[in-house]
Parts: structure tokens; sequence; C-alpha cells
């Protein structure tokens, strides 16, 4: 049976066909690197990462594009502000964000590339659609015409004659929701060579042609957060349609994550940020609380709730090195269902519960082979979601965790035995030891 994924243009369920047999392409927006990731921000990143494995598991070669942001208002906001190079803010960002994906079993992108080293097809799409007409100049700024697209609110469903304007005003603009394809530089603000002018990219331009350079004119699927439906996706497929390109043939919106009803802000010290988050729970637990929802529903993020999702997986994990069969097993039919069924991760994970107590109750009752079936089925499961206790990823995850415990260990005996002996100099000398063996274990969970 065929994934079956919602499709944002029709409102319906749809079984997914790739434009090339066998190779399934997807375009991901992937984060503006200003500030390091905060829950919300990682939540698509694991979504999509499922996606990803399940396009694997069901026998498709995945070309996956991954785009970095590394030029845009907010970035160039903060340099100025902080009075440093823009690329001193987006280089240590984009480590984070790559470390955190790392860390939270996130599988690698085909590609991922970064805004700033795509000016070049960035000026050629704005020059086609200039000479199409869909584009015009205005004292060193291009702006996208969308009068000129009829089909314009198609993906967000709104009405062109009350849809509010998607940016700021803008100089020399013909009409309000008009966007910029190029900004013209400003003191202070990076600039690159155009014809029109010395400026930089529109945000909603760098997709487009980050896109269609590595996927082609016309690709499979172009996902994101549902809070980028208006009006950055709708403008994409403004001016890649007025260019001639097909662009994506399917969208995937994941929900949003607020915080005691409130979206999650960008800032330098957000105590919901992944690396805090990090110190409490284990990445795995993290992954497991993110994948549990349906990627479409709305999560109100509360640490009692990772907590508490936390105690269900390290059940399930427990299991799993309790019978610790080598390999997984065959998919059940029920989670092949669930997965193809608009990736139903609510029902997969309810059947790995279901069979993590079946499991249980075959060990109580000494029926070791059904027992090992069962874990068999709740590995296979697992792995889809990138959550195996046995994996690789995780085995390893595991081992350092105890290495640099261990190393705690030893350096917090020796200074207390010092303390003890009245030796206050090697104490204080031991006690800075176990603030760097602290900032170790810390990087290696990271």
């Amino acid at each position: 049976m065929g994934l079956r994924l919602y499709d944002t243009f029709s409102r319906s369920v749809r079984d997914f066909s790739p434009r090339i047999p066998g190779i399934a392409s997807i375009y991901l927006c992937g984060p503006t690197v200003v500030v390091p990731p905060h829950v919300g921000q990682i939540r698509s990143q694991v979504n999509f990462d499922i996606l990803h494995r399940w396009l694997l598991h069901s026998g498709y070669r995945v070309l996956f594009c991954r785009n970095v942001t590394d030029i845009e208002d907010k970035i160039i906001s903060r340099s100025l502000s902080e009075g440093v190079h823009w690329w001193r803010i987006t280089d240590p960002v984009h480590r984070s964000f790559e470390s955190t994906y790392e860390a939270l079993g996130c599988l690698p992108p085909s590609v991922e590339p970064r805004a700033t080293g795509h000016i070049p097809e960035m000026l050629e799409l704005i020059e086609q659609l200039l000479a199409s007409g869909n584009a015009y100049t205005a004292d060193g700024d291009v702006y996208f015409s969308v009068s000129s697209f009829p089909n314009y609110g198609e993906l967000s469903g709104q009405r062109p004659s009350q849809m509010r304007d998607g940016e700021e005003p803008g100089h020399g603009k013909r009409d309000p929701r008009d966007f910029a394809l190029w900004k013209r530089g400003r003191p202070g603000e990076p600039v690159w060579h155009a014809p029109w002018g010395d400026g930089r990219p529109g945000w909603h331009l760098e997709c487009s042609a980050m896109a269609r350079k590595y996927l082609g004119a016309e690709f499979d699927i172009h996902g994101g957060g549902a809070n980028l439906i208006f009006p950055h996706h709708e403008n994409e497929i403004a001016q890649s349609r007025a260019a001639g390109d097909g662009f994506a043939r399917f969208w995937i919106h994941n929900g949003p994550v607020t915080h005691r009803g409130e979206k999650i802000r960008k800032t330098a010290k957000n105590p919901l940020a992944v690396h805090t988050l990090l110190r409490r729970i284990r990445p795995q637990e993290l992954r497991f609380y993110l994948a549990a929802a349906h990627y479409r529903s709305p999560m109100e993020f509360s640490v009692g709730a990772v907590e508490e999702s936390a105690v269900a997986y390290r059940r399930i994990e427990r299991f799993v090195h309790r019978v610790a069969v080598d390999a997984p097993g065959a998919l059940p039919s029920q989670f092949r269902e669930a997965m193809d069924h608009d990736l139903n991760l609510p029902q997969a994970v309810s059947l790995i519960h279901a069979a993590v107590n079946e499991g249980n109750a075959a060990l109580d009752s000494g029926d070791v082979q059904k027992a090992a079936r069962k874990c068999a089925e709740v590995r296979a499961m697992l792995d889809v979601l990138g959550l195996d206790p046995m994996s690789a990823h995780w085995a390893r995850e595991t081992q350092l965790r105890e290495v640099a415990g261990a190393v705690l260990g030893v350096v917090r005996n020796l200074a207390e035995a010092s303390a003890e002996r009245g030796e206050f100099e090697r104490a204080r000398i031991m006690h800075r030891q176990i603030d760097s063996a602290l900032k170790i274990r810390q990087r290696v969970t990271l």
C-alpha cells in the first residue's frame, strides 16, 4: 500500500506517487540561523526525519534537501545591534543546529545548501521574472507583482481581495501585497552585486532558487511549519510557477508548538532551547515526545509532559534491553497501515506500547519465544521512528554517557578525599576538574 499524504491543495488525503519512479524528492525549509534551536523548531526536523525514514522503509531512494537561511532580516538586525559581522552569528548557530540534529538521531540530508552560497541562482530567477513581467524594479529594490499571478492564495486559501500584506511596507511598491525579491543595500548591511543595484535577496526567493538547483523545476514534497504557509510558501509558489517551474507537487506542514498558550520566540536565552532541555532529559526521550503526536496537530509544550513521555519511553527501552533480540523483525501490518495513512504516529506509537505489554506478559509467563517475537516487532517499529535503543546511534550515546559518568565519579571521589584530608588546594583543583567533566558530559550528550 502506498503512502497517503494530506494534500493542502485539495484538503484531502491522496496516494503519494513520486514524479520519478522509485525516487522521492523532498525540500524542507530549514532553520534561520539567528539563535540556537528551540523545541518548536526541532519538532519540524524530527517529523520530517520520520517521513524520510518511512520513505526509505517503503523502498524509495530519497533526495532530501534542507536549506539554511543565513541571510535574513532577523540576522541582520542582530548583527547591527551587537556590532558583529553577520557570519559571526550564523556560523556558530548553524553548528548548534547540526549538533542538535545529530543528538536527536536525525538522518543527514542529501544536501544542505546555504542561501549565501546561491546568489547567482537567485539573480537568474529574478531576471526571468523581470523578463516575463511578473516582477518590477523600484529604486534598487525588486518586487514580485502578486496581481500578475492569478492563482495567488491557492495554498493558504485566502482570497486576494481579503489578503493581508505579508511584509513590511516597501518603497515603490505598486500593490501592498507585492513582496521583495531583492532588497537594495543599506548602510552596515551585507550586499551582493546585481544589475539593478547592490543589495541582498529576499527571504522567499532563496528557497525557490535552492529547490530548483538541487531538486529540479518540479519535485515531490515541500515541507515546513504551518506558520510558513502564508506568506512564505505562498510566495515561493508564485515566483517559481511564474518562472515556469512546476515546483512542489505535495505540501506537508507540521503543527505549531506553543508554551503556556503562546508561540515560542527565537531568543538568545531561551529556557526551551534544546541544549537546555537536554540537561534534564535524554535526547531519545525528547525525540519520543516530539514523535508521539500527529505531525499536523498543535502541541502545547510542558516539561511535565516531556518527563511523562520519558517514563513511557524508558519502559519500552527496558523491555528491548531485557529481551535483546539481535535484529529488528518484520513490521506489523497495522503499523504499516498507520504510517501509510498520513503518518498516523499516535496510532503507530500505541501499537508499540501494545506490543511491549504483550512481550512483558509473555516474559512473566515464561514464553520466551513470544517475547522475542514481540521484541523484534518493537525494534522494527522503533527503527522507523529513529528510536531503536539497540541501534548504533543510541547504543553509542549510552556508552558515551556511561564513560562521562564514570570519569565524573572518579574526579568527585578524589575531590572529596582531598577535602577530608584538609588538602584544600588540591580539593579546589579537583572541583575545577569536576566542572570540566560536567561540561565534557554535556558536550558528549549533545
